[in-house]
């Protein structure tokens, strides 16, 4: 056996269909087209989603929702997490929006709304976008500060 006698399995191969070959190709003609209509012209194309004239499903459907274009994101960050990193040592002092970029709990362009998640154990100086009521009351009981800025 060389690379000159090989040969795919039998039936594993078919010739390409020709079409449009003129009528001796048994494909001539109307080059499998059919007769006339607008799928047998030349530079036909269908739009994404027709349905034959039928209504589209994307029209059928009604629509819903809203987006509010004055809404304002929040990252929310839990009490628990904050007193993660304070035990970790990764946070000493107040806590500022910047602290909390550096610790990889924010990135520097997000709004920060601090939850009252778990429970804060140190008295620290917290300044944030937004406190929830009780994670205002948890920093206040554990002697720290709430800024809002």
């Amino acid at each position: 056996m060389n690379l000159n006698n090989i040969k795919p399995a039998a039936g594993a191969t078919h010739n390409s269909k020709r079409i449009g070959r003129g009528q001796g190709s048994g494909k001539g003609g109307t080059a499998t087209k059919g007769h006339k209509g607008q799928k047998a012209r030349a530079g036909y194309s269908q739009k994404i989603g027709f349905e034959g004239g039928q209504m589209p499903l994307q029209r059928r459907l009604p629509k819903f929702g809203f987006k509010n274009v004055n809404r304002k994101e929040f990252r929310a960050i839990n009490l628990d997490s904050i007193q993660i990193l304070i035990e970790n040592k990764s946070i000493t002092g107040d806590i500022t929006k910047e602290v909390l970029v550096q610790n990889g709990l924010a990135t520097k362009n997000e709004l920060v709304k601090i939850m009252g998640r778990g429970e804060l154990k140190s008295a620290v100086s917290i300044s944030a976008d937004k406190f929830t009521k009780s994670a205002e009351e948890l920093i206040a009981k554990a002697g720290g500060k709430a800024i809002t800025l």
